[in-house]
Parts: structure tokens; C-alpha cells; sequence
């Protein structure tokens, strides 16, 4: 239960109304999180199409590599809401026990034996935990195991669009954990 009033959607009105129909075709109804912009429409909508964006980015950047990510981000910021989301996707994504077994344990140090996914998961701590520390040796690192400037920039992207939703998520009170029917509903397509 958040901390705040939420607007449920049988009570959805106008623009409110649009962007919870949007959701809803996909996950057959808004979810929490979604309905903490509630009281502000515009916010709900924007949030939308962000999460669209960010999610659409034609890296190559796996799925699983980005999922890890936010993986990654929401345990070290405390959200249990997406986290746990996050958790019910990356099995499916081909991620094994182990590697989501080695991130909720220690998110900033996870060593998976792939210097790509360690670099990459590094990169995600370290963005998350210490943004100001982040410096050009922390790029190169990654283009050192393969990425490109854009899977670089999806990885920055998919990092602190999830720092930016945990921190609405913890600062309202959202900290149940996410359904899994809506969590595998959003999987990358």
C-alpha cells in the first residue's frame, strides 16, 4: 500500500485513463507503480513512453545483459518492487541460478566468470552506488569487452531509468513485490 492516493482505474478519467488502457493491453491492467503518478496524468504517460524508449533501444545489448542491469540497480538501491520483477524474468531470459543467486547477494561485486557480463554488471554498481565515481576508464572498460557506444549508451539508459522508478518506488511507499504474471507480461519482446 503506498503512501500516498492513488487513482484506481475504474475512476481513471481522460489522459489517465489512456495511458492505464495502454498498460493494461499489455499486462491486462496498470500496475502499482504506474498508478503512484495517478494524481498527475502527464507523469503517468511520460513514464510510459520512457520506459518504452529505454526498453527499445537497438543495442546489442542482450536482453538478459540489460535485465541483469536493472537487476543490479534495483537490489543495490533497495526496491524490492522491481527486484523482485526482475528476479521472476532473468530465468527466463537463459539466466542461470547462479549468476541471480551471486547479484542479490553482493549487486556491487557480482563475478560471473564472462568478463563482458562482469564489466557490464560493474558498470551498473558503480552507476548506481557512486555515480559521481563514474570516470572515461569505466567506458573504456566496456568497449574493452566488445560494446559499442550505443550498447554503452543503452546500458547508461537502462541503469538510471531504473534508479530514477526505484527511488519514486521507495520515496512513495511501494515496496511490495511485483506479481509475477505482470513481470513476465513485461519481458522484452
Amino acid at each position: 500500500m503506498p503512501w500516498i492516493t492513488t487513482v484506481t482505474a475504474d475512476h481513471a478519467t481522460g489522459l489517465l485513463k489512456e495511458a492505464y488502457d495502454w498498460q493494461a493491453e499489455r499486462l491486462g491492467e496498470p500496475t502499482e507503480f504506474t498508478m503512484l503518478g495517478s494524481l498527475y496524468p502527464d507523469i503517468v504517460m511520460e513514464r510510459l513512453r520512457l520506459y518504452r524508449s529505454v526498453e527499445g533501444c537497438p543495442s546489442s545489448l542482450s536482453p538478459a545483459e540489460r535485465q541483469l542491469a536493472a537487476y543490479v540497480a534495483s537490489t543495490l538501491n533497495g526496491t524490492p518492487h522491481c527486484a523482485s520483477g526482475l528476479r521472476v524474468k532473468l530465468p527466463t531470459l537463459g539466466v542461470d541460478r547462479e549468476t541471480i543467486d551471486a547479484v542479490t547477494r553482493d549487486a556491487a561485486r557480482v563475478r560471473s566468470g564472462s568478463d563482458r557480463l562482469d564489466a557490464i554488471l560493474g558498470y551498473a554498481a558503480r552507476l548506481t552506488a557512486t555515480p559521481i565515481e563514474v570516470t572515461e576508464r569505466d567506458v573504456q572498460a566496456l568497449r574493452d569487452v566488445g560494446l559499442d557506444d550505443l550498447d554503452i549508451l543503452d546500458l547508461n539508459n537502462i541503469v538510471a531509468y531504473y534508479c530514477y522508478i526505484n527511488r519514486v518506488a521507495n520515496g512513495l511507499g511501494l515496496t511490495t513485490e511485483l506479481p509475477e504474471a505482470h513481470a513476465l507480461s513485461a519481458l522484452p519482446k
